[in-house]
């Protein structure tokens, strides 16, 4: 066998260390860099850095609305389950409606997928949340569609839906035209619910060594 660290914060340090020896972090604010640093590490690729478009507040907003008790919306349970509770700021509600019995009926009402139709249940939350989509482009697209509708604004928006049909071009909808939200997306198919709740952590306590 051969020799591996065992200590949890040694390995912490060395994986942070190394994303900041390999990614290009030069055209990111300093208050962004954790979230990159956290990708980076949730998916193993430094090369996500060159993919990433984002406000350059989106940082501060969405840690802002966090500390405010804004909930976080997510469009599947693996994001969910991905946000670290014990650094959320205020307790905050992580909220999933995927699985809420309402949603197969409503989906064939609207005539989209289950994903679509769940967001349409963050209505009575959404306004000032922090908003992770991790899975389902339908979820980004219908949710752009809504507040095109008027449906009540997040603070911001974190973009990974993942996948080979509409994953790019829900989050180019997403960076283009952001409906005054700030935002995180990465372009192109790569995505996924790692990556949606490492940024919903970043958000919340930066990099572990922040919050020594």
């Amino acid at each position: 066998m051969r020799p591996y660290i065992k200590d949890p914060m040694a390995i912490y340090a060395e994986s942070f260390a190394t994303v900041r020896r390999e990614a290009k972090m030069e055209r990111f604010p300093e208050a962004m860099q954790p979230m990159v640093t956290r990708l980076i590490h949730s998916c193993g690729m430094v090369e996500i850095a060159d993919r990433l478009a984002f406000t350059d507040t989106a940082m501060d907003v969405g840690h802002a609305a966090l500390v405010a008790g804004k909930p976080v919306l997510c469009d599947c349970e693996m994001v969910g389950a991905g946000v670290i509770r014990r650094y959320l700021p205020a307790e905050n509600d992580v909220v999933v409606t995927l699985n809420d019995p309402s949603v197969p009926e409503r989906a064939k009402s609207i005539g989209n997928t289950r994903s679509a139709a769940a967001v349409e249940l963050w209505e009575p939350h959404i306004e000032g949340a922090v908003v992770a989509v991790g899975n389902a482009p339908t979820a980004l697209f219908h949710l752009l569609e809504l507040i095109d509708q008027g449906f009540p604004k997040p603070a911001v928006i974190l973009g990974f839906a993942v996948g080979f049909i509409g994953a790019a071009e829900s989050k180019a909808e997403l960076s283009g035209d952001p409906r005054g939200c700030d935002f995180v997306a990465l372009r192109g198919r790569k995505g996924g619910s790692a990556m949606a709740s490492a940024a919903v952590n970043a958000l919340a306590a930066g990099l572990p060594e922040d919050k020594q």
